[in-house]
């Protein structure tokens, strides 16, 4: 089970709030988190695993760009809240198209704000869960925090081809 922590103990350590998560397989795929206390787009640059490190795209999103986010996530949320509960089905998933006006007017608004620009900063993230929470996806966000920096630099190493 991976271990969880408590918002004052993950602040210290540097970690900050996760927003949204627009996409997830195994790990945070894309979303809208804070990176240094400011909202920010982050996408996973080439997603492989060929390498240890997983690299992000990163770039700001502003205050009111990061409210239809939030905005659009709350949706979600509520959405799945009653998934959970039973109350609906998965066709009535806002992101299908068609079930939330609102969800599909601010898919739309949302979509150019979305693409990482060219010069997005190239980031390294680390997750961690928070304690107390057993919701997976909850209006302020989804269960976890995150904590950027640098990518580590590559190691010029000699190679041998042994044929």
């Amino acid at each position: 089970m991976a271990e969880i922590w408590g918002e004052e103990q993950l602040i210290v350590d540097g970690f900050e709030r996760v927003y949204v998560e627009s996409e997830w397989y195994g790990e945070p795929l894309a979303g809208l988190a804070d990176i240094d206390g400011k909202p920010h787009y982050f996408k996973m640059y080439g997603y492989d695993h060929s390498h240890e490190v997983d690299e992000y795209q990163v770039w700001p999103a502003s205050e009111a760009v990061a409210e239809l986010e939030r905005e659009q996530w709350a949706i979600y949320a509520r959405w799945y809240e009653r998934q959970q509960a039973g109350e609906v089905g998965q066709e009535s998933h806002p992101g299908h198209g068609g079930v939330d006006a609102r969800y599909d007017e601010l898919e739309l608004l949302l979509a150019p704000h979305r693409l990482a620009p060219d010069g997005a900063r190239r980031l390294v993230c680390e997750l961690r869960f928070i304690a107390g929470v057993d919701v997976r996806y909850r209006v302020e966000g989804p269960d976890y925090w995150l904590r950027w920096r640098p990518r580590p630099p590559l190691i010029m190493g000699c190679c041998v081809d042994n044929q």
